[in-house]
């Protein structure tokens, strides 16, 4: 079995301005990045749609609409502070929420180990009713829910390493049995969450990290306490929230970690999926705003779950 990269071009086509954090040059560094000979052997599928009945598993019918009825004809428009879409904003998330169905199913027909999907709008932030934090769809639960009622999957985990909490992801996964939302991030930070007072054993697992927070104190908490969490829960399907937000040159955060911190935890999450299902992780992009440290981050990443 190979590893996967799944993206598509009208990811390119969510156009959020030239100035906003998170760009059309996001994908394209990362593009770049996973052109280079280290990569070849690296098997490339175009994402699929995510069909309607997927995005409802997780979102209210009525915000699915509300979303789509936003997106203008032409040029770009706000649905709230920090989001925007365009006209090739639904294509685009429907394809960011379709490629973690697609790299399931891969995995669970025997095709694919492990799957990267780079692919944007990002997801952790959007709410069953509500997008925030750039985010539409929230593409890692889509992917979660889609596991379970399409291959009868029992325990799925998510492990979110981006640098802002994932709201969304907790929200939806919260009381869930058989779901499992683990994340470490900035705190306090946008968006506000991700306190250890939220925590529920065997579900949600927050482990909130202090601005500054380095190599050696991220590695001590993540190697103790979170890889314990996970294997203690045990997961038959690992999903990532791969944000590479966290590295020190991020506008937008205060953690310091580096290109080797980001291969350091690729590879202990490959580990964990090793000894506990088959070494299958659906890895999925999710935010870091400086396109070198992104694009360096996420090929550390890549060749980690190439390994």
């Amino acid at each position: 079995m190979s590893t996967w990269l799944i993206t598509h071009e009208d990811c390119l086509e969510h156009d959020t301005g030239s100035d906003h954090p998170e760009r059309i040059a996001r994908l394209e560094a990362i593009l770049t990045a996973l052109s280079a000979p280290a990569f070849a052997d690296l098997h490339r599928e175009a994402a699929i749609a995510a069909p309607h009945e997927a995005l409802a598993a997780v979102h209210d019918a009525e915000y699915i609409e509300r979303i789509f009825a936003a997106i203008p004809a032409s040029g770009r428009q706000h649905i709230n502070a920090d989001t925007v879409v365009s006209a090739g904003s639904r294509e685009a998330a429907l394809k960011a929420a379709g490629a973690g169905i697609q790299a399931v199913d891969a995995i669970q027909a025997g095709e694919a180990r492990r799957v990267f999907c780079a692919t944007r709008p990002p997801g952790h932030h959007a709410e069953p009713d509500e997008s925030m934090g750039f985010c539409l769809f929230n593409n890692a639960a889509i992917a979660a829910f889609h596991a379970r009622q399409a291959h009868g999957i029992q325990r799925v985990a998510v492990v979110d390493f981006d640098v802002h909490h994932g709201n969304g992801t907790q929200t939806m996964f919260q009381g869930q049995e058989g779901l499992f939302y683990l994340s470490l991030h900035q705190h306090p930070l946008f968006p506000g969450s991700g306190t250890r007072a939220e925590n529920i054993p065997g579900n949600i697992f927050n482990l909130p990290l202090p601005a500054g927070t380095g190599s050696e104190a991220y590695r001590q908490q993540f190697h103790g306490e979170a890889i314990s969490a996970l294997i203690d829960f045990d997961p038959e399907l690992l999903i990532l929230s791969a944000g590479f937000d966290a590295a020190a040159t991020d506008p937008l955060a205060g953690l310091e970690l580096t290109t080797e911190d980001f291969a350091w935890i690729t590879d202990e999450l490959v580990a964990v999926a090793n000894y506990c299902c088959g070494g299958h992780i659906c890895s999925m992009l999710e935010g870091g705003y400086d396109l070198k440290a992104l694009a360096d981050g996420v090929a550390a990443h890549v060749a980690g779950l190439m390994r």
